[in-house]
């Protein structure tokens, strides 16, 4: 059983490392891994997908039938639809995200791959995110993969997150920053 940096500590962990499990075991991993990024675009675009996997009123039944209808028009693998259903009757789809972030962290170290959590600004573009990765490749000497997300908040740069170290290029800490020395 695999622990990736105490993934499995957290219950989002425990469902991620199950899932992993079961795709790999059942060769699936790449179909389970397209259908969670699916599902990640899912709720980043659509308000109502999100309301339903947040909200604690819809009660088991009809979050598990919401869900199954939407895996349908998302066409997902029936591992990832399973999987879903299982979490609506455990009343965890609040836990999706989480669980979406440690599988690609368990798929990405499956393959021998170091995970980045990348924020920026502003979305990415598919040139940034190229250039992005080979500069981590050369710095850190093995293949990487990127996990992204933006913040507006934070104006513009980025903040890169590889395991515990952290590197904040962000015009809001930059601001934050020499605030803190003017004071001072």
């Amino acid at each position: 059983m695999e622990n990736s940096g105490g993934i499995q500590a957290s219950l989002s962990g425990r469902y991620a490392t199950a899932l992993f499990e079961l795709a790999r075991d059942s060769k699936a991993l790449p179909k389970v891994e397209a259908s969670l990024a699916t599902v990640q675009q899912a709720l980043d675009e659509s308000a109502d997908f999100k309301a339903l996997t947040t909200s604690p009123l819809i009660a088991r039944g009809p979050a598990a039938r919401a869900v199954a209808a939407t895996a349908g028009v998302l066409k997902l693998d029936a591992t990832t639809t399973n999987f879903l259903g299982v979490l609506a009757q455990n009343r965890r789809l609040s836990q999706l995200p989480a669980i979406i972030r440690a599988f690609r962290q368990l798929a990405a170290a499956h393959r021998g791959e170091t995970t980045a959590e990348v924020i920026s600004a502003h979305p990415l573009d598919a040139e940034q995110v190229d250039a992005l990765k080979a500069q981590l490749r050369t710095q850190l000497g093995r293949e990487v993969t990127v996990d992204l997300s933006v913040d507006p908040s934070l104006l513009g740069g980025l903040v890169v997150k590889i395991g515990s170290q952290m590197i904040d290029s962000s015009i809001k800490t930059r601001l934050n920053s020499l605030a803190h020395a003017m004071k001072g």
